[in-house]
């Protein structure tokens, strides 16, 4: 038998019995669609964890307060200051931007609506070391923050909770705990970062809310944004010298603060989200060897049905190899064609699931080439047995079988 009649003798054998072979097939669908669905999601996952990167900055540097101790005791929580914040922009190497931020819930009104929102104290410098835009009016100024005038600028959200768009509140008056704001500003909108989202808060100057609304003179954190990635580690040793000097701690003494790099962090979660993935694409395969699997079974089942068919084949000539190629070849076309069916689904399905329920998935063609190549190595796996065991049958003996 040549090449050709062993292609149409495998496809003949798979169109007589369709029902059988779609549900052989079935398997294999299932598992094609779930791998690509499960590394869509994964995918999805890392893309947004990296443009949230990308929203942060990966040279930022976030400095919060630590527990201070001495002699292995424990002092208190210690607290930042402004001081702090300035004297990281007096003379130090590989920094560009510093903004302290204070921060805290507070009720907020305008025209009858009220609502309790993130209030966050800070400098003009804000802005730039986390990356925001400026939608509508304008950012307060130096001047605006170490006279304490009440100005504020609204996130772009910000506006919703109080039934008014963020830019039609330029130009408008907010209270805030009681106190009377301009609002001078609106922000783009940047996206949600964790628990907090930045969009739906309102910005004042730092004096100004230690004056008016927090009643003290500390900070919660200083955001420090480094002059590139590659001054990071310099940075982060300017941090700490200034710092140290700031707080007066002796050689040997541990740091009362700590620094958290935003970019190694997001990092890890973007590691996580991947292993994540392929956790998922592994448990989406196993649906794939299922259904290898049931094609093994179905091809031994055709083997002992098509014994007679297979004598007479070998009585008129045909080899054992031809044979061993015939069975492979339907093997290999179910889980092709499963294959092909299953790619359709899965990328269907995910295109409806980040349409309709939200989630964000992107179908990557790696996954898609990998898949399709698992299940022609599924075909070829599970259809070997079969096809080795119709290769083998004795024609005489076949010819007896009934």
């Amino acid at each position: 038998m040549n090449a050709l009649e062993i292609v149409r003798s495998a496809l003949e054998a798979i169109v007589a019995n369709r029902l059988r072979s779609l549900l052989t097939a079935l398997g294999v669908i299932i598992g094609i669609a779930a791998v690509i669905a499960m590394m869509a999601l994964g995918n999805g996952a890392q893309q947004s964890v990296a443009a949230k990167l990308q929203g942060l900055g990966t040279n930022v540097l976030t400095v919060r307060a630590g527990q201070a101790k001495q002699g292995g005791v424990g002092r208190g929580q210690t607290t930042l200051s402004v001081a702090d914040a300035r004297a990281l922009t007096d003379g130090t190497q590989g920094i560009r931007a510093v903004a302290p931020e204070t921060a805290g819930q507070f009720q907020v009104e305008v025209g009858g609506e009220n609502a309790n929102l993130s209030v966050t104290g800070t400098w003009p410098s804000y802005l730039e070391v986390n990356g925001f835009q400026v939608a509508a009016g304008r950012m307060f100024t130096d001047a605006e923050e170490q006279g304490g005038r009440r100005v504020a600028v609204a996130g772009a959200l910000a506006g919703d909770a109080l039934g008014v768009p963020s830019r039609a509140l330029v130009g408008k008056t907010v209270e805030i705990r009681g106190v009377s704001f301009e609002v001078v500003g609106a922000l783009a909108e940047k996206g949600g970062q964790g628990y907090a989202n930045p969009d739906e808060a309102f910005y004042v100057p730092l004096t100004t809310a230690q004056l008016r609304l927090t009643g003290g003179d500390k900070i919660r954190s200083i955001a420090v944004q480094a002059s590139s990635e590659a001054d990071l580690p310099l940075a982060m040793s300017e941090i700490d010298r200034v710092l140290r000097r700031e707080h007066r701690l002796r050689p040997g003494v541990p740091d009362d603060f700590s620094v958290r790099n935003e970019a190694s962090l997001l990092t890890t979660v973007q590691e996580t989200a991947q292993t994540f993935s392929f956790l998922l694409a592994g448990i989406a395969a196993i649906s794939l060897l299922v259904g290898g699997i049931g094609i093994m079974n179905i091809m031994l089942v055709s083997v002992t049905e098509r014994t007679r068919e297979i004598g007479l084949r070998k009585a008129i000539g045909a080899r054992p190899g031809d044979i061993l190629r015939q069975f492979l070849i339907e093997a290999l076309v179910l889980c092709s064609g499963g294959g092909l069916l299953g790619i359709a689904v899965g990328i269907g399905g995910s295109a409806l699931l980040q349409k309709f329920a939200g989630w964000s998935m992107a179908v990557a063609p790696s996954s898609v080439v990998l898949a399709f190549g698992f299940a022609a190595l599924v075909g070829v796996g599970f259809g070997l047995w079969p096809a080795r065991r119709a290769a083998a049958l004795s024609p005489i003996e076949a010819l007896r079988y009934e």
